[in-house]
């Protein structure tokens, strides 16, 4: 297991590598000049050309890259242009919330999808129906209509929920459940459908396996085929769409977490793309890389965990 772990991150280098040098040089060549934006209309040429000098913005663009590279190897990942905080601090302050959002994806995700696609493989009926015509649903409506939708219903009309807002959880651990709720609903709609298609149609094959007559034949109880043997053997393409939904859950969590005013990394994201704080928006795009690397990396994990022969490869 160590050598997979080994194995995955130094692979994973040159995809860092290569994220970062592309939002870098994507970023420079956005439309917008930052040393204008800070000095203002009113500056002279000389405070331009000077804040210019003083930024690196002179510079190369590939000379830029590498300095904030060296710097970032050492812990360092620059100040923002704007605020003038070290980004790093900024990036850890909002993280909580993010991985808030995706843990509470992955939690409805495998609790809801797992049940509906297994009452869909073992029953069928209506049940695939319904999931057929959700998964449809949240194609049509993305993440961000849904979360209007739901501001709509349950907090301005039942009231039942805050509408934005976050409150962490050292100072009042039920208003920050209530408020990561509407959030995690928002983002969760398509990815329930999706994990539980896949896990009907791995339940479905893998219920009519000769392994699974065998064990209902020697007395097994009903409950423990279904769900120790049948979902243990059909959770492979599970878990890789869960990886998937957790990925694509980033992007969701930007969208989201400015429509319920969440201080997130998708909203600093936000942010920074509209103050074109390069440091800043570079820094979000690093945590977002790492944060994926993370995930394909506990999915690689599963497999070991769930199937031996995994380990054995």
């Amino acid at each position: 297991m160590l050598a997979i772990i080994l194995r995955r991150l130094l692979a994973s280098i040159p995809l860092v590598l290569a994220v970062t040098l592309l939002a870098f040089l994507l970023n420079q060549l956005a439309p917008g000049d930052l040393a204008a934006t800070i000095v203002g209309a009113d500056a002279s040429r000389e405070q331009y050309e000077t804040l210019r000098k003083q930024l690196g913005l002179d510079q190369p663009l590939l000379w830029q890259y590498g300095a904030w590279l060296v710097q970032a190897l050492q812990g360092d990942l620059g100040t923002s242009f704007f605020t003038g905080e070290r980004v790093a601090d900024l990036l850890n302050e909002r993280l909580a919330v993010s991985l808030c959002i995706l843990a509470g994806l992955l939690l409805v995700c495998v609790s809801a999808g797992l049940v509906l696609g297994v009452a869909s493989a073992l029953r069928g009926g209506w049940v695939g129906r319904a999931i057929d015509t959700l998964s449809l649903a949240g194609l049509v409506f993305p993440s961000f209509w849904l979360a209007l939708v739901l501001i709509s219903v349950f907090a301005v009309w039942l009231q039942w929920l805050p509408a934005t807002g976050y409150t962490r959880f050292s100072d009042d651990p039920w208003e920050w459940l209530l408020g990561l709720v509407l959030p995690v609903l928002s983002v969760s709609m398509y990815s329930i459908t999706s994990v539980a298609k896949q896990t009907r149609d791995a339940m479905a094959d893998v219920m009519g396996r000769d392994f699974i007559r065998a064990l209902r034949a020697s007395g097994v109880p009903e409950r423990s085929v279904v769900w120790k043997h049948g979902l243990r053997n059909a959770a492979l393409p599970v878990v890789t769409v869960l990886g998937l939904v957790l990925i694509a859950g980033i992007g969701g969590t930007v969208f989201v977490e400015r429509i319920f005013v969440l201080p997130g990394l998708g909203s600093l994201a936000v942010s920074a793309a509209q103050s074109k704080d390069v440091v800043l928006l570079q820094g979000v795009t690093l945590y977002f890389t790492l944060i994926t690397i993370v995930i394909n990396l506990l999915v690689d994990l599963s497999y070991g965990w769930l199937n031996p022969r995994v380990r054995v490869q």
